[in-house]
């Protein structure tokens, strides 16, 4: 059966119906986009150029910015240059693409985030094996999984939203296209395909936040039989982990664990894990890791060195 689309754009409300408020909170996505872009860039520059940085923890660090840059490059640009436009619109097909890279991008970071929590598990609870079990292949095989996974995962959800009719309504009450929202533009009945949808963001959700959460068990579970030196530096290392996946987690769960239905709240709630926590993750991660500030130092060093020759 043909899917008829009479929609050929929508138009996006954005934050707020008022000109100057749109272009003071454009200002402070600009701000905020440049942050992320300068801060992930940075790490992934650094952990590239630096000979010490080479152990799977900072590998799967630079992937997880490179992944942060562009899960916000879906959404934050459009905002910032929809802020000098009165009318915000998006073609049909620029929704939907939007949809698959927010959902591409967003599944390979919980991913990768699942990943890096099996990296802090073989590393703590199996220090003698870590290096036989973490090896380059093993971390190349990983990340692609995380890649593969976040495909899969946008694929099925972009596949759904593409079996709609849109026929009438065309106003999106959102700054960006994303599948709650854009299911109540569709004019057909949209309740299985909102299971669907529910099903497939939530399985992941789930399995990805219960894997870590069972690591994080196991880990603190070794950590009893630790010195107060060796506990105080692995929950160090964890609690940058654990945070990031709180930022990203609690607000997915909120938006993606829920019946397909909109919110007021919704789009601050957005901001939390397309712009916040990638804001965020240089400064948990990396800016108060000694080995990556000294790395950041040398590679600062380098640069100004090779500018003056």
């Amino acid at each position: 059966m043909t899917t008829v689309n009479n929609v050929t754009e929508i138009i996006l409300l954005g934050f707020s119906p008022k000109q100057d408020v749109q272009k003071i909170i454009s200002v402070m996505f600009l701000l905020m986009y440049t942050a992320i872009v300068l801060g992930n860039g940075l790490i992934v520059v650094t952990v590239i150029a630096s000979k010490g940085l080479t152990s799977p923890m900072y590998f799967f660090l630079s992937y997880l910015s490179f992944v942060e840059i562009c899960y916000c490059s879906v959404t934050a640009p459009k905002l910032i240059i929809d802020s000098f436009i009165e009318r915000k619109t998006i073609s049909l097909k620029g929704c939907i693409t939007q949809i698959f890279f927010l959902h591409f991008f967003g599944g390979t970071e919980i991913f990768l985030l699942t990943v890096m929590a099996y990296d802090r598990y073989v590393a703590i609870c199996k220090p003698l094996h870590y290096t036989a079990i973490m090896n380059r292949h093993v971390c190349g095989l990983l990340v692609g999984a995380a890649w593969g996974g976040g495909l899969l995962h946008s694929v099925g959800q972009t596949f759904l939203i593409f079996q709609l009719p849109f026929c009438g309504l065309n106003v999106l009450d959102h700054y960006f296209c994303d599948v709650h929202p854009v299911l109540k533009l569709a004019c057909s009945d949209t309740f299985l395909i909102g299971v669907l949808i529910i099903i497939n963001g939530g399985t992941i959700s789930v399995v990805s936040f219960m894997v870590l959460l069972a690591s994080y068990v196991v880990i603190l579970n070794s950590l009893r039989t630790r010195t107060s030196d060796g506990r105080r530096k692995a929950l160090s290392t964890c609690a940058s982990h654990i945070a990031i996946v709180g930022l990203f987690f609690i607000p997915c769960s909120f938006v993606y664990l829920r019946p397909c239905v909109t919110l007021p709240a919704d789009k601050i709630v957005a901001v939390f894990y397309t712009v916040i926590t990638p804001l965020l993750n240089p400064l948990i991660y990396s800016f108060r890791n000694a080995e990556v500030k000294n790395a950041m130092k040398r590679l600062m060093r380098r640069t100004v060195i090779w500018e003056e020759k």
